[in-house]
């Protein structure tokens, strides 16, 4: 196993991580969490992470004026799968909603400007959306960079400046609009922190339960070689 330990400190020094699966979520998670950042409040084209390479790639350019208020990206090793769509049936009492099989969306708000994307932001969550998109749950966390001198000291989404949430909530509500027969999207809750932390929470045990730990799965198949 020493050996192992060792390998692995050796391809951390030698690659890039994987943005979903190689960076942490956070040891002070679900409180401080990890962000991977995908988009900026200044881009003309919506980005996301190619799940199989890790790379960023184009989804699509933004057909309309309105750009995200927020810094826009996922927090790493989670995915919305069972436990989060049980939790989002749980809250609304909806039936038959299942996750969207994609890493936690979370917009990250700083009184700063951010003029590049692809980077880790700590970030405090402080509430969140739970959006159903075609009967999918698609909740959307907002949270605060940690250490903002403007937004850094707000705890709830309650305390946060009432327009800035309403923008938010305008961009998901609307920009999928161009597309002819778009699957239909509400957001049926804003909900505080408590519940934004129980989301993060139950999308990381999703996430175990569908990826486990890459680098308790990394020993364990350099164990099986070193026998």
């Amino acid at each position: 196993m020493e050996k192992a330990e060792k390998l692995i400190k050796v391809l951390e020094q030698k690659f890039t991580a994987h943005p979903w699966h190689g960076i942490k979520i956070g040891d002070k998670s679900p409180e401080v969490v990890n962000t991977f950042i995908e988009i900026i409040p200044s881009d003309a084209m919506k980005y996301e992470v190619d799940k199989a390479s890790g790379y960023i790639m184009v989804d699509r350019p933004q057909k309309y004026s309105n750009h995200l208020p927020a810094m826009y990206g996922f927090v790493p090793q989670t995915i919305c799968k069972e436990k989060v769509a049980e939790y989002c049936m749980e809250k609304t009492g909806l039936t038959g909603i299942e996750g969207d099989d994609d890493p936690l969306d979370i917009c990250v708000l700083s009184e700063r400007e951010v003029n590049r994307g692809s980077i880790i932001v700590e970030a405090i969550p402080i509430g969140g959306f739970r959006m159903i998109d075609g009967g999918e749950a698609d909740d959307k966390i907002v949270a605060v960079v940690k250490g903002d001198q403007a937004y850094g000291n707000i705890k709830d989404i309650k305390d946060a400046p009432e327009m800035v949430i309403n923008r938010l909530k305008h961009f998901f509500l609307t920009y999928k609009d161009f597309e002819g027969g778009a699957k239909e999207v509400e957001i049926t809750h804003v909900y505080g922190r408590e519940e934004a932390l129980e989301v993060i929470n139950k999308s990381y045990e999703d996430y175990m339960n569908h990826y486990g730990d890459v680098d308790v799965k990394l020993k364990e198949a350099l164990a099986g070689v070193e026998a």
